[in-house]
């Protein structure tokens, strides 16, 4: 099981904000609470709107609470990934618009005096044996991106290598934290323990449906990571990724300052180190998978910790997380109106550079909502179609689903009997022709719930690494006792009796 993230050990008395339990009319509701539903609160609330943020769980605790912290002005993919898709006014529009949102985060820290150890802070690339960086110094040169290549004494092994100046880092928790308390009271509530079940949108106004009350809104922001429900033209062009996370106490105080991309062949590690109340960490994140697709998700952990171990000296091992981020078949987000004309607006497809993008995000859905020009807004269009630039990764994303789904409809079902399922495991097992997902408590008590994902009924799968049930179609992810985690899904998986 995963230890919390590094960052949640430095928020110890969050605010609490409390469970919607009663019918409200906003101008605008934003579900999620993470940088991306924290910042458009704030940018709206700043030009008189008066908005809820409904919370599934705690503010900032999802994905923000378990990014990486950095910022940076390029995107995880790399310039040249953009660059084979798009020309050079493409890339430094992009390059621009993160600009602002990094800006943006900056102003707010020293606007809300928010203690989250922001610092400006350089970026290193590097790689071993391969062309990686060359082709980046490419892209870079072309565009007149001012870059450095490393210097001889670089502190760490590499064949190539380069780094970008003025980028930043910062605890991204206690950031969404200490901006969600600078929230003024009068114009914007939060509500925590809130879960939105549907989604109406009206002529005149949408109706926002949790398990309590009904939110009626002018406008409604989904600021979930993907959008929630049967949103198929985003569902179907995002590949839903889980990236691991973990930290250890440096062993030395001379650990060099940044943020460093290693790619060791053709992995790429993202490393950085962070300090606080006297004690420092060093943290490495990668090894992703698809979703529900990760043979024994523990092993993912297991590589990360080996990759850290074996190259730099630390500690012991002392925080472990996951994250989740969604791949945008075109490598551009999708931001706006979900449709043309809609009262409903989007953020997705940020791959994992989710806090810069979260940002940029609440700038855009801002300007649009107070109909406002934004300079970005065409680059994002949520409602935008790219078949030439989609092409081959939809075909991809898509054909992995549907090997996933018909892989699952022929499933015969495990029927082991439920003795051999021990403490902290689980099986899918079929009974009366039903699929099942079984989960053993450390008490011996069962969990039972069904084991079709009630966003498209497919199949899920166990992650021994997070005791969650994974769909590895569209992402959704549900606990043990079938509530949602994250994901597209709106409703719980059916608890299910097993007859005997």
């Amino acid at each position: 099981m995963l230890k919390k993230s590094l960052w949640s050990s430095f928020a110890t008395n969050p605010l609490k904000y409390p469970k919607l339990e009663g019918d409200i009319a906003v101008d605008v509701a934003i579900i999620g609470g993470g940088i991306t539903g924290i910042t458009t609160a704030q940018t709206l609330t700043e030009r008189g709107f008066k908005v809820a943020v409904l919370e599934a769980r705690s503010v900032g605790y999802g994905t923000t609470g378990h990014s990486t912290g950095n910022l940076y002005i390029i995107i995880d993919e790399l310039l040249s990934s953009l660059k084979s898709k798009y020309d050079n006014d493409v890339v430094m529009r992009v390059i621009e618009s993160r600009k602002s949102a990094l800006e943006k985060i900056e102003e707010n820290v020293e606007k809300f005096n928010i203690d989250c150890d922001f610092s400006r802070q350089p970026l290193y690339l590097y790689e071993d044996v391969n062309n990686i960086i060359l082709e980046e110094i490419k892209v870079a040169e072309e565009i007149n991106l001012a870059f450095t290549e490393l210097a001889e004494d670089f502190p760490f092994e590499q064949d190539n290598g380069i780094h970008f100046d003025h980028q930043a880092q910062f605890n991204p928790l206690l950031y969404v934290l200490g901006l969600a308390a600078s929230l003024d009271k009068e114009k914007c509530s939060i509500y925590e323990n809130t879960t939105v079940r549907s989604v109406e949108e009206q002529a005149d106004r949408v109706l926002v449906n949790t398990d309590d009350a009904i939110v009626a809104a002018k406008y409604v922001v989904h600021a979930t990571h993907t959008p929630k429900g049967l949103e198929l033209q985003y569902h179907t062009t995002l590949g839903p990724y889980r990236e691991y996370g973990v930290a250890a106490k440096l062993e030395s105080t001379s650990y060099p300052q940044g943020i460093f991309w290693g790619y060791y062949n053709n992995q790429k590690y993202s490393i950085r180190s962070y300090s606080r109340d006297g004690e420092k960490y060093l943290i490495a994140v990668g090894s992703p998978h698809k979703v529900g697709q990760a043979e024994n998700n523990r092993k993912h952990v297991e590589d990360l910790v080996n990759f850290l171990q074996d190259r730099f000296i630390v500690g012991q091992i002392t925080y472990t997380w996951g994250g989740q981020n969604y791949k945008p078949a075109d490598l551009l987000p999708y931001i706006g109106r979900k449709i043309k004309n809609s009262r409903e607006f989007i953020a997705t497809g940020f791959s994992t550079d989710g806090l810069i993008y979260g940002t940029l995000s609440a700038m855009i859905i801002a300007d649009k909502i107070e109909d406002k020009f934004n300079r970005f807004e065409d680059l994002y269009e949520a409602a935008r179609h790219q078949p030439v630039k989609s092409a081959k990764k939809f075909v991809k994303e898509n054909a992995n689903v549907a090997g996933e789904f018909l892989k699952d409809l022929s499933f015969k079902g495990d029927d082991k009997d439920l003795l051999e399922i021990m403490p902290g495991e689980a099986a899918i097992i079929t009974r009366n022709g039903e699929k099942a997902g079984v989960y053993r408590q450390q008490n011996g008590e069962l969990k039972v719930v069904s084991a079709l994902c009630t966003h498209m009924a497919c199949m899920v799968h166990w992650n021994n690494l997070e005791e969650s049930w994974d769909c590895p179609c569209h992402g959704s992810r549900f606990d043990t006792s079938g509530e949602v985690i994250e994901g597209p899904a709106y409703h719980p998986l059916p608890k299910k009796i097993i007859e005997k």
